[in-house]
Parts: C-alpha cells; sequence; structure tokens
C-alpha cells in the first residue's frame, strides 16, 4: 500500500482531507500531516511517502519551496500541489520544481479520486520498469561485460587520457563524472572449491546479493575484475566520498561476515578528485589487496587496517621472523588464485615480513630455495615439465647465488614463468569447457530452467568460474549469448506465426511475458508487436 503525507495550513481543509477520503480504498494508507512545511519537512524525511499533498500558500515555508527540496531529496516521490488561486504563474513553477498534479480548491472527492489513481497506477509502472531494469541488468550482469572491464582496466592502470576516458565511457553509456572518486576491489569466492547442487545455487544466490546492492544505487559503478573478484568505482562530492566508501565497505562486510561458506575480502584505497589520479588510487588499492595472501584473516585490508602490521614487520629480524608467513602454502595460494597484475604487489608484501632478514646469506639462499620448490611443484602439479619451466626462467635456472637487492626480481620472474605455464593449460582446458558449455546451451535455450548453475554442472566447473571465463572467451555474458539465442528465436516465431506473444515467451525459456517483452524491446529496439507488425529491425538500446 502506498504511503501519503498532506500539508495544509487550514485546519478544516486538512481535517476534511485526512477523515473523508477513503484512502486504503484508493490503495494509500494516510502516514501524517503538517500546518506548514517546515514542520512537515522533518516529518516527510521520516516517513518518506510516495505521494505528498500540499497547499501552496502557507505560512514558514510554503508549497513551492517544500517541493524544491522534496522533489531534490526524494526524486521518486510524486507531488501533488492544491491552490486556491487559478494563476498560471503558480502552476508554471510548480512545473519547474517537478510537480505532478496542480489542484483548484475546492478539491471534490471524485477529483482527488481520480488524481490519487493516477498517481497510482504510474507508481506502479514505474516500479515495474524499475524492477524490470535491475532484474536484467542483474541477469545480464552488465558489470561482467568485457567492454566495461576492459574500459575499466585502461582507466585504473592508466592506459587513457582524460579525454578518451570520457570518450569511451560516453560509448559504453557510464556516468564517470564527479568530483571525487575512491575504489572498492573485492574478492569473493565459494570456501568449498568443488561445491555443485544447492551449495553452488545459495553461493550465487549470496553473490548477488552482495552485487544487486551496488546496482541499486548510483553513485557506485560495479565491475567484474578478474575470475573471482570486483571493483568498485565509488562516485560523489568530496564531503560524501568517505560516507559512500564505509557504506560499501559496511555492505559487504557485514553481509560476508555471516555467511560461512563464503571466503572474502575487500580493499579499499583513499579518495582522490581527478580522473587522472585514478591509477594512483588502484595501485594503492591492489597493493593492500595483495595482503590477502599474507594475512589471510583480515579481511578489510586499507592503509588503516594494514598499518600496525606493516610498522612491525619493518623492524623484524631472522629471529623474529614469523614461519607462517614463510609457508609454501602461502606462494602456492597466490598461484592457484593469484593474477599476473597482482605480482609485484604480492612479491613486496611476501618481502616485507624478511626484508631485514634476506641480509643473512645462509637466509636467503633458504628463500630463493623455497620459491623455486614450491613453484616447480606447482607447475608439475599442472601437468607441465619441470623443463618447461627451467627454460622460461633463463639464467636463474642455473643461478642460485642470489644478492639481497636481487631477490624480488628473482620471485617476479619464477612467478611470471609459472602463470604462463598456467594459462596456457587453463586455456586448453577452458576451450574445451566452453565447447561443452554452448554445445548445451544451444540444445537447452528454449528451457526456462536453463541457467547458469545448470550450464556450469554440466561442463563440471563452479558457476562463478565458468560466468567469468565465458565472458572472457566470448566477449559476452552467459545470458548475453542465451539472451541472443532466444531473441532470434522469437522473431522467427514473430514472423511464421500467430502465436500470441504470450506463448512465444513460454517457447523461447521465459515464464513471465511482460518481461519478455521488456526485454525485447531492449534488445530489438521494438516491442514483439511492433516487429510482428514489420517494422525494421532495431537496434539495441
Amino acid at each position: 500500500m502506498l504511503k501519503v503525507f498532506l500539508v495544509e495550513d487550514e485546519s478544516v481543509i486538512r481535517d476534511g482531507l485526512r477523515d473523508n477520503i477513503p484512502w486504503e480504498q484508493y490503495g494509500f494508507r494516510f502516514v501524517g500531516e503538517a500546518a506548514d512545511g517546515e514542520m512537515a519537512l522533518p516529518l516527510i524525511r521520516k516517513a518518506r511517502p510516495d505521494v505528498l499533498i500540499t497547499d501552496i500558500k502557507m505560512p514558514f515555508m510554503d508549497g513551492l519551496s517544500l517541493s524544491r527540496i522534496v522533489s531534490k531529496e526524494f526524486p521518486e516521490m510524486k507531488i501533488i500541489i492544491i491552490s486556491g488561486y487559478d494563476d498560471f504563474e503558480y502552476a508554471r513553477q510548480a512545473i519547474e520544481v517537478g510537480v505532478d498534479q496542480f489542484l483548484l480548491k475546492p478539491i471534490t472527492r471524485l477529483t482527488l479520486k481520480k488524481t490519487l489513481l493516477e498517481l497510482r497506477d504510474k507508481i506502479e509502472q514505474e516500479r515495474d520498469k524499475n524492477d524490470y531494469q535491475i532484474q536484467y541488468q542483474t541477469e545480464m550482469h552488465v558489470y561482467e561485460q568485457f567492454s566495461r572491464r576492459r574500459f575499466m582496466e585502461k582507466v585504473l592502470t592508466g592506459e587513457l587520457p582524460v579525454k578518451e576516458i570520457y570518450e569511451e565511457a560516453a560509448k559504453l553509456s557510464l556516468e564517470i563524472t564527479a568530483p571525487c572518486y575512491n575504489l572498492l576491489l573485492f574478492y569473493l569466492q565459494e570456501k568449498d572449491p568443488d561445491l555443485t547442487g544447492e551449495g553452488m545455487e545459495e553461493f550465487m544466490r549470496s553473490q548477488d546479493e552482495v552485487l544487486l546492492y551496488f546496482l541499486r544505487h548510483p553513485e557506485y559503478l560495479l565491475f567484474r575484475w578478474n575470475a573471482s573478484s570486483y571493483g568498485v568505482l565509488i562516485r560523489g562530492e568530496k564531503t560524501q566520498i568517505g560516507e559512500f566508501t564505509e557504506k560499501g565497505l559496511a555492505h559487504i562486510r557485514d553481509f560476508c561476515m555471516r555467511q560461512e561458506h563464503l571466503e572474502w575480502y575487500v580493499a579499499v584505497g583513499s579518495p582522490v578528485e581527478r580522473l587522472s589520479l585514478l591509477p594512483e588510487c588502484y595501485r594503492q588499492v591492489n597493493h593492500y589487496f595483495a595482503y590477502r595472501f599474507i594475512m589471510p584473516d583480515l579481511h578489510v585490508l586499507s592503509g588503516v587496517t594494514l598499518e600496525d602490521y606493516i610498522n612491525a614487520q619493518e623492524k623484524q629480524n631472522i629471529d623474529s621472523v614469523d614461519p607462517a608467513t614463510m609457508a609454501q602454502e602461502v606462494i602456492r595460494d597466490f598461484l592457484e588464485h593469484g593474477n599476473e597484475s597482482e605480482i609485484h604487489d604480492f612479491v613486496e608484501s611476501y618481502l616485507q615480513s624478511i626484508r631485514k632478514a634476506l641480509k643473512s646469506r645462509m637466509f636467503r639462499a633458504y628463500v630463493v630455495l623455497n620459491i623455486r620448490f614450491t613453484t616447480i611443484a606447482y607447475i608439475e602439479s599442472l601437468g607441465a615439465s619441470k623443463e618447461e619451466y627451467m627454460d622460461k626462467i633463463g639464467d636463474y635456472a642455473q643461478e642460485m647465488n642470489i644478492e639481497t637487492d636481487e631477490v624480488p626480481a628473482y620471485f617476479v620472474n619464477m612467478l611470471q614463468a609459472a602463470f604462463e605455464i598456467r594459462e596456457k593449460a587453463n586455456s586448453r582446458q577452458n576451450k574445451k569447457m566452453i565447447s561443452r558449455a554452448l554445445a548445451y546451451i544451444d540444445e537447452n535455450y528454449m528451457h526456462d530452467s536453463l541457467s547458469l548453475n545448470t550450464v556450469a554442472a554440466e561442463a563440471e566447473v563452479s558457476a562463478n568460474y565458468l560466468s567469468a571465463v565465458f565472458s572472457q572467451s566470448m566477449d559476452k555474458t552467459f545470458v548475453e549469448y542465451v539472451t541472443e539465442k532466444r531473441m532470434e528465436n522469437a522473431k522467427k516465431l514473430l514472423k511464421s506465426t500467430d502465436f500470441p506473444s504470450g506463448e512465444i515467451a513460454a517457447r523461447v525459456g521465459y515464464k513471465d511475458a511482460h518481461y519478455f517483452s521488456f526485454v525485447f524491446r531492449k534488445t530489438q529496439g521494438m516491442t514483439p508487436r511492433e516487429y510482428r507488425a514489420g517494422g525494421r529491425e532495431g537496434t539495441a538500446e
């Protein structure tokens, strides 16, 4: 039921409207009243009504002033202005501030009923459209689109000058302009790598709930960063950016802490006031993010949370080195779950705790051997040979007497060689996986039960992994591919049969005929009826 709030300085009129209108019959709940705009504003902010009815002439704060404030703070709220003056200037000003209806006194019950019902229908239509839009965005995984991911990669790594950032953002329909920016990177993965069935569905629901929050709020721009990580570009006024950042952090932290099946980490940077400074912000965040391998119990990674740890490590000598930070599992975990862009930051964070101890030749030799043995064991687990690895590391294959200042370069080289072999092995496996997935989709796209989970089960991988690899391999998301298949079949049926739209929707995999029509218009630029009537094929919006 929609909420309505009344502001009227004449008590007789206010009492009459409050008591004599059957609000609930019209689909409304009366949630408050006030005698002027000044008294009304705090009550409106608390009640957040769907419809505001206000007189135009009142003491202290008139209806137009109130409407200006409300329209700015609550753009979705509908406003009805009532006035005893048939004055064009009042009506003009009311239109300028976004008022939906301008009614003249005396107001009859029939007139108000008609107005309320029209606004109720309008609100419901807007909500349906918004719900469909959110559903469409979620299903289409717009934040996973390869083009968006590549764009954000170029922005954050400094590949694009500011002028080209704006040009490419316009092509992708991304609103990038803001007075201030910040960046979140978060890792989200199921703890059980072999998770299937209901467990995988639960993980996907959890992931969607985390991601949907950022889709619903315009201050965030969500994008996939790699197979298991997402990024959020935070935009806003300088005075707001701290609040927006904390809310985003709190959402991830508070939700994930309640989910025992999730493995998660989130890194956050410091705000910057120029697009050209985003690469600096990214380097900071990426550096913090690498500490998830070194400090697996610390889930929120920032300058504040890492400060004590980094300062403590700077003071360590060989006697105080924590063996846990030297465990082969730390390097192995990075080899399995890290990516090439994180190598330098991982190396820096790994060596941070042992930098002074590396002055010992014996300890340094142990570190070098530990790195070598761990990477060789890992690439052999992939089915690659030790000889192939030795070829890739070049001169380091024979050189074991590494000086202190050479250790970082040695470590980086070892990891890069291992990652090349990993990507080669993954590429072979991914081609087979994608072939199986495409064959299954082609055979089952007309069934509404088809989902990322069912295809992932057929391909024998996790749904999250399939989603990332699919978009990387096909330059489109899983749902974009399925939707294209369904739309092509729908167009054939629209042209070659007399089936009603609802039946066609069911035949191409949609339970909801209205949502089918929404998707058809979104992707084809016209409604199913217009397409059937012979309109030329449009282009996607």
